[in-house]
């Protein structure tokens, strides 16, 4: 009855009546098509700017390169373009192979016959006109040194005996100098324990287990626990102390390396922990006027000294991901105060961080009024950024009062540095004790290296020590 009636109604309706209804009935179908399409360009927007947006990275951060996605190449970096030319400056001092004054061995050549008469010139007076030589080095072979010892009967009856040496107490062992080869190719060129056992066999005729490396090490590093006891002394009794912490894997479990250095020595600890119990291991007795130079790590705000210094160079690294992220003025002008403090530094005299300046002061009041600026409440990362500087406002510019405190903690990320290629070239350690051993002879052979010391007689040194 129904159907009859709208059919009817249709029949009665003119033609304009019907175009008009199809026209209402197609463009309401055409705003439920708009609005369907509204949300998904709403959407894709969405997704746009979630892919779009600076995200933190080696670049822009304190990430780690290992971080990265893709491992993408570096595209950036805080380092300014100069107008100097790429390669060696006018007025750099060049370097040359250079003659030995005191050679090993001479070989004299002379003439038996004159090419011209054929004359024979063996009882001629001959002059020196000129001298090369050949640097090169001998055949090496291993050397076997065999021990005897004896014994007599003395004419009261007693029997005496000699003893071993010390140091030579089994049937057969390796000397000190494959233990501190040993030592310097593994810690300090980084060689694995394969190739390394392949190096000692094929260039000395030395065969040694995996075992037997790891033995060595424990020995070297042993005889480097004084040595080691000696760098942390001289570290805690610095006024100027960077560090910095790194994770490291033990057998796939993450572990801690932590370093704490100055401008001649370099102490390395491996821990389980990056909390304040490490801190407190290592570092108890630490010289509490000491300035310490770091990343901000919460936990090294524990460390019982007078001052602090944050690292700038983290800082910039981070107002230039804000920069990127926001498009806002406020991480620039930051980034630009730190350079210019940085360049204040390298105008300053030894006198001039105990008197007024009157750059230094507007630098200070150009910190209070970017610590005071409001900020936009959706640029939440970087308003966490200005409450971690309001919180620590005081240690931003430590190194324009002190002339031996660096604006940043770049010598502590050397030391540590160190850490990440061992493994990346040699892998992982298997035990705790191995990475233990790492930090004792890389903390000597680096402070052998900032006192301009050459490594491997350092390393020899140590392993020739003797305990009685």
């Amino acid at each position: 009855m129904n159907f009859r009636f709208t059919f009817a109604v249709y029949i009665m309706q003119t033609p304009e009546q019907i175009i008009i209804g199809e026209l209402q009935r197609l463009i309401l179908m055409q705003a439920q098509e708009i609005k369907l399409l509204k949300a998904r360009i709403t959407e894709l927007e969405r997704i746009v700017v979630q892919n779009n947006r600076p995200r933190k990275d080696s670049n822009n951060s304190s990430v780690p390169p290992s971080k990265d996605e893709n491992r993408p190449p570096r595209t950036s970096s805080l380092r300014e373009k100069s107008d100097r030319k790429v390669g060696g400056q006018p007025g750099h001092e060049g370097k040359t192979l250079e003659m030995t004054e005191n050679p090993d061995d001479v070989i004299e050549h002379r003439a038996c016959f004159c090419p011209e008469c054929g004359n024979n010139l063996t009882n001629q007076t001959f002059e020196l006109f000129g001298k090369r030589q050949v640097i090169d080095i001998p055949s090496i072979k291993r050397i076997v040194t065999e021990h005897h010892v004896y014994r007599c009967t003395c004419t009261c009856g007693k029997m005496v005996e000699s003893e071993f040496p010390v140091g030579v107490d089994s049937p057969v062992r390796y000397g000190k100098n494959i233990e501190a080869l040993i030592g310097y190719l593994s810690i300090r060129q980084y060689v694995p324990f394969k190739r390394l056992q392949e190096m000692l066999n094929d260039l000395f005729a030395v065969p040694i287990s995996e075992g037997g490396l790891h033995c060595l090490l424990n020995r070297l590093a042993s005889k480097g626990v004084d040595a080691y006891e000696m760098i942390r002394q001289s570290v805690l009794n610095s006024r100027v102390i960077g560090t910095d912490e790194t994770g490291m894997k033990v057998n796939g479990k993450k572990y801690w390396f932590w370093t704490w250095q100055n401008k001649f020595a370099t102490f390395i600890a491996a821990s389980t922990n990056r909390g304040t119990s490490t801190i407190d291991e290592n570092m108890s007795g630490i010289c509490q006027d000491a300035v310490l130079v770091h990343d901000c790590w919460k936990a090294h705000f524990q460390t019982p000294v007078n001052k602090h210094q944050l690292c700038t160079a983290h800082l910039e690294r981070e107002t230039k991901y804000l920069e990127e992220r926001y498009k806002v003025a406020w991480p620039v002008r930051f980034r630009i105060m730190l350079l210019e403090a940085e360049k204040l530094k390298k105008q300053f005299t030894p006198v001039d961080y105990y008197y007024p300046n009157h750059t230094r002061n507007h630098l200070e009041r150009e910190l209070d009024n970017l610590m005071s600026e409001p900020l936009d409440p959706n640029h939440k990362e970087l308003i966490t950024f200005q409450k971690r500087i309001v919180k620590y406002r005081n240690h931003v510019f430590t190194f324009l009062y002190h002339p031996d405190v660096p604006p940043d903690n770049n010598g502590s990320e050397r030391a540590i540095r160190n850490v990440k290629v061992k493994q990346k070239i040699s892998g992982q350690f298997k035990v705790f004790n191995a990475a233990e051993n790492f930090a004792i002879l890389r903390s000597i052979i680096d402070t052998a290296i900032k006192n301009g010391q050459n490594v491997l007689p350092a390393l020899n040194v140590i392993a020739d020590y003797k305990s009685y």
